[in-house]
């Protein structure tokens, strides 16, 4: 494997031999996005490398990367990389009880810290993480406001004013770290990286997870440079294109999505906060954006709210280009014939309404990518029909991460597509998902028995989903094999499926399936307030606020009626028997939801309890019907 792939820091250098960028990254600041060159990025990265090497930073140190979505992210990663040592990311908005077993556990030596927020909860877990020896501010955190000057010196000395091994560490500015670099510090940096080899491990990424501990996952180089190699690069965009990165870089999927972007010549928007993506959509007009499935639910209901927001003739031809668009599907999503009637029609309705949707994105974008959880088949078709081509994928930190993706050259809604080249994937005996390749883990850091639990002696791991590939080669997962309800009849059902055909629904935010070992299934169901209220008003039902939503006889009749829609086709035992309406969406400040948006179920569990128990306090009704 070392052979064969490149280290990460050497595939950077290739990615910028090949595409000599202007406009390597972009970021906001003041109202403006202001560019950094791919030359300008190279010059911070060996600058601020050749730093670390002068603090100590050797190979196999541990660097912590406590920023959000930013330039200076991709500086520090790269720069930490290029001396051997090891990134130990951490969420920009992590508790900081998890963040102090995060640089405990990893044994950090140096954390880098961006921005006030962060600053604020580095301090609060300064005591507790002895390991650190040295804390890099960046863009303004408030102990990070050293003179360049101040930063040379500590430099110099390997050493400043801070108590080394104190938990508080010694401060350091970033921008006085890369302040002095040019060619001098870019052929060390150079003659450093050669000497790497790509089995080195290159990070411990600690899985946000729905249920335990956190593990720390440990990925070489080659499991980056092999899984990008295979996946992203086959996307084949042009350099000069525009890719947003706005899901956690913390994450390996946002991670690999924008190694891929900085590989292959495209430019990196950063949008730090998730409340500033549509505006930057609009701004940055990208051509690629990699998302999680509840970005495009959302997206979805906030088209179909703009619709119904409308009045008179635009509202008809805004209803009647929906209707055009189911009809369209089987053609613009799967390639089938339609009636000619049908593709004029998808033509009118085109220009009039989903060339408005394309621009409501910016106008330009080539494709969607959806990973991180299941995405429901109805989405991917809307999107793909109205001319947003959104290709599912399928991986978990443990692959590095991509297993499987839909690509523009072979695609198949429903599924996450064909195993990536290198990568073999089987079925065990209960239908487990196995997969074996380049990409796989060295291993979970410090902690050999869950290792040994879930990796084969001869590479094979376990995914812990459910999932076969069908005679085309294309895989289909069902869902995570722990998430798995079994009612007290003994019936297994997979609740990700139903949950997300019932969020298809315009009148639904979200849903919760529950019954494991109860005698039928029931949900927990969020309505969308913004589209439900206005189809109230139309029956002459005023809604003021959600809590007279989700006590209103009418619109529970609309939420039974829109279950019964949608899950019309299911077994018996599949069907949902009762239900209930929460006025309050899940969230992740709220505990429901991990980083990249998945149920967290148990805590859904215990927050509703007692809901729960109402709906299996009396005998299961044929259909849905009770609140």
């Amino acid at each position: 494997m070392p052979a064969e792939y490149p280290t990460l820091p050497g595939r950077l250098l290739k990615g910028f031999e090949r595409y000599l960028s202007p406009r390597a990254q972009i970021y906001r600041e003041n109202g403006q996005w202001l560019p950094i060159s791919s030359q300008e990025m190279l010059r911070r990265i060996a600058g601020l490398s050749e730093s670390l090497a002068k603090l100590g930073v050797a190979q196999g140190d541990r660097v912590a990367l406590f920023v959000s979505n930013s330039p200076e992210w991709h500086v520090a990663d790269f720069a930490a990389l290029g001396l051997g040592a090891v990134i130990v990311p951490i969420y920009f908005r992590e508790s900081a009880a998890r963040m102090a077993y995060i640089l405990a556990h990893s044994e950090a030596k140096v954390i880098f810290v961006a921005g006030e927020e962060q600053a604020k909860r580095w301090r609060e877990v300064a005591q507790n993480c002895r390991s650190v020896q040295k804390v890099i501010y960046a863009r303004g955190a408030a102990a990070g406001k050293a003179t360049a000057a101040e930063g040379n010196r500590g430099v110099a000395a390997g050493r400043g004013s801070g108590s080394e091994g104190s938990g508080s560490g010694e401060a350091l500015s970033y921008e006085a770290l890369v302040a002095d670099a040019g060619d001098a510090e870019i052929g060390a940096y150079r003659r450093r990286i050669a000497g790497l080899r790509s089995d080195l491990l290159a990070s411990i990424i600690y899985t946000s997870g729905t249920t335990g501990e956190p593990k720390g996952v440990m990925l070489s180089h080659a499991n980056f440079t092999s899984n990008s190699q295979a996946s992203f690069e086959r996307f084949d965009l042009g350099a000069g294109s525009v890719g947003l990165s706005f899901l956690p870089l913390a994450h390996v999927y946002e991670r690999l999505v924008d190694y891929g972007y900085l590989f292959n010549g495209v430019t990196i928007a950063y949008v730090p906060r998730m409340e500033d993506v549509p505006q930057a959509l609009l701004e940055v007009r990208p051509h690629i954006c990699a998302a999680v499935p509840r970005f495009f639910e959302k997206l979805y209901g906030n088209i179909l709210e703009r619709g119904a927001q409308t009045k008179g003739l635009r509202r008809r031809t805004f209803d009647w280009a929906i209707c055009v668009e189911k009809k369209a599907v089987p053609w613009r999503a799967y390639g089938r014939r339609v009636p000619l009637g049908v593709r004029l029609q998808w033509r009118l309705a085109n220009r009039l309404v989903y060339q408005k949707f394309r621009e409501g994105v910016g106008g330009r974008m080539v494709e969607f990518i959806s990973g991180g959880a299941p995405l429901a088949t109805e989405l991917a078709e809307f999107f793909t029909t109205v001319g947003l081509p959104l290709y599912q994928g399928y991986g978990l930190t443990e692959t590095s991460p991509v297993v499987a993706t839909n690509l523009p050259s072979a695609s198949h809604i429903g599924t996450v597509g064909r195993p990536i080249p290198g990568v073999e994937v089987r079925t065990a005996e209960d239908g487990e998902l196995l997969v074996r390749g380049p990409c796989v883990m060295l291993g979970y850091y410090k902690k050999p028995e869950e290792t040994r639990a879930v990796l084969s002696s001869d590479g094979w791991l376990a995914t812990g989903v459910i999932g076969g590939l069908d005679a085309d080669g294309y895989l289909s997962i069902t869902d995570r094999k722990k998430e798995l309800l079994k009612t007290a009849g003994g019936k297994m059902i997979a609740p990700a499926p139903i949950e997300n055909a019932l969020k298809s629904s315009p009148f639904v935010l979200n849903a919760v399936l529950v019954g494991d070992r109860r005698p039928y299934i029931a949900a927990l169901i969020v309505p969308n307030f913004a589209t439900v209220r206005p189809r109230a008003a139309q029956a002459g039902v005023k809604l003021v606020s959600p809590q007279e939503m989700v006590s209103s006889a009418w619109v529970h009749d609309l939420i039974e009626g829109e279950i019964k829609r949608l899950t019309a086709n299911l077994a018996q035992f599949e069907t949902i028997k009762r239900f209930a309406l929460l006025d309050r969406e899940f969230t992740f400040d709220g505990g429901e939801l991990t980083f990249t948006l998945k149920l967290k179920r148990r805590v859904i569990d215990q927050r509703y309890g007692d809901v729960i128990e109402r709906l299996y306090a009396q005998p299961a009704p044929a259909s849905p019907g009770s609140r």
